[in-house]
């Protein structure tokens, strides 16, 4: 049987989540919004269908991107296919203020006008079920400033792909220390010309080599702040 012939809507339920991770996979936009509505239709609630298809099938995504299976335009596909279901799920999420991770912002620092990197940062965190605020390219730290003032995020994430541009996130992170504001945040940086020792000597809580383990980074970090929190009441 091929694709072309499943009808979505016969499938049962347990089924018709297994099809959108398959579609996901494949970057099948069109798919994951009929899916995405059957659901609804059928009583799920937007909380489910998000964390059970999209978020799982993104997490299928993710894993096979970092093992060098799937690659970028592969998965900016998928992301957008992604992003499809969720325009649907998003008011419906607000409405029933259903619980995220955590929020995000991130933007590639002033000077660099990159952005594949970042946006598919941003949709794999946002598939992941953070809420994510994209400030964009070549973003000076007044930038960064107001939207940490606007969103009060958990996370901050600064992505550059020159290496003239790498050391304008120390000046990012040396500013959120002068206002007191560094340890309220995490921050993470990537980009192809960082590494792991740039990300230490900027004073970034971590650097993330690519989408996949942005995702599994911020995750981790963000639980050790809760414990630590939660430890220190």
């Amino acid at each position: 049987m091929t694709d072309d012939d499943i009808i979505l809507s016969e499938l049962p339920d347990d089924e018709l989540v297994q099809q959108m991770h398959d579609d996901l996979y494949d970057g099948l936009k069109e798919e994951i919004e009929e899916a995405t509505q059957i659901l609804l239709d059928r009583g799920w609630a937007p909380y489910d269908v998000l964390t059970k298809a999209l978020v799982e099938g993104m997490r299928i995504v993710g894993e096979d991107f970092r093992d060098g299976i799937l690659f970028v335009p592969e998965v900016l596909l998928s992301a957008n296919a992604m992003k499809a279901g969720m325009s649907i799920l998003r008011p419906l999420l607000a409405e029933t203020g259903a619980p995220k991770l955590g929020k995000m912002v991130i933007g590639t620092v002033k000077g660099d006008i990159h952005d594949i990197g970042k946006n598919l940062v941003g949709m794999m965190m946002e598939g992941a079920g953070f809420d994510v605020v994209d400030i964009g390219i070549n973003n000076p730290v007044e930038n960064y400033l107001q939207a940490i003032e606007d969103h009060e995020p958990d996370i901050l994430g600064m992505s550059a792909l020159l290496t003239t541009t790498m050391p304008y996130m120390k000046v990012v992170i040396d500013t959120l220390k002068e206002k007191g504001l560094r340890d309220q945040h995490i921050v993470l940086v990537g980009g192809a010309p960082l590494n792991e020792e740039f990300g230490m000597a900027v004073g970034a809580d971590a650097y993330c080599r690519d989408a996949a383990v942005t995702v599994e980074t911020a995750k981790d970090l963000l639980k050790r702040k809760h414990n630590q929190l939660a430890g220190a009441r």
